[in-house]
């Protein structure tokens, strides 16, 4: 027994391969000699998980900026096309507004991502109106259709305010410059400032151009008694030279001129309540200057959900841009093609309402992204017990037929829907490389000074 382990000991010895050794390059380098073997099981759960997560994230990135190419390169012909050096060119505003419970950046980035590239391509002006918080918009575009009836000769208590923009309209006027012949039309960004924008339309042309004056509460009078008057402080403690006469010198000081700082420092505008409501609608007159046909208009989807348990939908939207990319070029597009249809007035089919019980009694422009609505934060869905002002992102939206007939909608119609998905997009690059932004390279003659030999 004792051979049979003897003669095992060396033969086993024998069969085992012999260690490769180590590379020299790494021994000089003070390395160990690397063996390259599969990674264990945690290792593969890291960099399974990582690497999915990476690849669908580089994908959908990938896929964005072709779809925002795509779009892109249907409008850029615009930028190619002469323009009258007598007149000026297409100017399209922007409404934007901070979506509940959170700031205007969100709302400013969402701007610059997914509408700005496809103006710039076309080379389209727009002018912006911003607003940080409930009914700023509202009120801006009221306070804009109100100066231009003034403007146009309508009778006001309060005179029309001769700003920078009306000096600059002046002096082209007589330079000769006329404005743009055709409609430059409204981009609206989200819901909430769809609320806003329609509300702002409707209290411009409806309205009265003067604010409404408040109604004074009556007070009650006190009753008269017969008690003496109270003894003044002054002849109860009269000043006396120990003690310096401390009352004048506490008048002195409450009566102490402002810095100057404080008298230079303009003062911040506040928000003016609404001029009319919505129940005045029906019994109120529009304005004889209001158009037959208001300039068209659309609203750009602005998903934006808070909150820690919708942290799986947040993900999955993160995932899936390309898609939201796709909805918001199509209406930006639109817009800057300049195609446009009637919004469907009620019972009309077609309409975008979400349920057909209500669709015989609904404007199109009621339900264009209702569903976002339940996403919003529950401060701007529930209204406390003592809140009686008005709420626009809560109130439901109410239409005018003599608003609503008049407001026009950008729509691509199907030849150029078609168009659109057969505009080639070349990729020259690939899908590594892509993630990296490119650095212009200037050319041969830029940079040089007249001072270069």
């Amino acid at each position: 027994m004792v051979d049979t382990q003897g003669k095992t000991a060396p033969n086993s010895a024998a069969s085992a391969k012999p260690q490769k050794p180590p590379n020299p390059v790494w021994r000089m380098m003070g390395l160990p000699n690397f063996r390259f073997k599969l990674p264990s099981r945690n290792w593969m759960i890291f960099l399974g998980i990582t690497g999915s997560w990476t690849a669908a994230v580089i994908y959908d990135r990938r896929e964005k900026k072709r779809i925002q190419q795509k779009w892109t390169r249907l409008v850029e012909h615009i930028a190619q096309e002469p323009l009258d050096e007598r007149q000026m060119p297409r100017k399209v505003t922007v409404y934007l507004s901070a979506p509940p419970a959170d700031g205007l950046v969100s709302a400013r980035d969402h701007f610059r991502e997914y509408v700005q590239p496809i103006l710039v391509a076309a080379a389209l002006d727009w002018d912006a109106i911003e607003g940080r918080r409930e009914g700023d918009v509202r009120a801006g575009l009221a306070e804009r259709i109100r100066a231009l009836r003034k403007k146009r000769g309508e009778p006001s208590a309060e005179p029309l305010e001769i700003d920078a923009q009306a000096i600059l309209e002046e002096t082209r006027l007589r330079a000769g410059i006329r404005d743009w012949h055709g409609p430059g039309g409204d981009l609206v960004i989200g819901r909430h400032t769809w609320k806003e924008y329609v509300r702002g339309l409707h209290e411009g042309w409806l309205g009265p151009l003067d604010a409404p004056t408040p109604v004074e509460e009556p007070v009650a009078l006190a009753a008269p008694t017969s008690e003496p008057p109270a003894e003044s402080p002054t002849s109860a403690y009269p000043s006396t030279a120990d003690d310096g006469g401390a009352y004048p010198e506490a008048s002195k000081s409450e009566e102490a001129p402002k810095p100057k700082e404080e008298e230079n420092k303009p003062k911040k505008k506040t928000q003016p309540p609404p001029f009319n409501t919505t129940a005045d609608y029906a019994d109120s007159q529009i304005s004889p200057n209001c158009p037959r046909a208001l300039g068209p208009s659309t609203v750009v989807p602005f998903p934006h959900l808070l909150g820690f348990w919708n942290f799986p939908i947040r993900m999955y939207r993160f995932l899936n841009r390309r898609w939201l990319a796709d909805e918001v070029g199509r209406e930006t597009a639109a817009a800057v093609l300049g195609a446009y249809r009637p919004y469907h007035p009620p019972g009309e089919p077609g309409a975008i309402i979400g349920d057909e019980e209500t669709a015989q009694s609904e404007w199109e422009q009621t339900g264009m992204l209702r569903f976002d609505e339940s996403e919003w934060h529950k401060s701007a869905r529930e209204r406390k017990e003592d809140d009686d002002r008005e709420r626009v992102w809560l109130d439901d939206m109410v239409i005018d037929w003599r608003i609503g007939e008049r407001m026009k909608r950008f729509a691509l119609d199907a030849e150029t829907e078609e168009r659109a998905k057969q505009v080639p997009i070349e990729t020259r690059e690939s899908l590594v490389t892509s993630l990296w932004p490119k650095k212009a390279e200037k050319k041969a003659w830029e940079g040089l000074s007249d001072d270069t030999a």
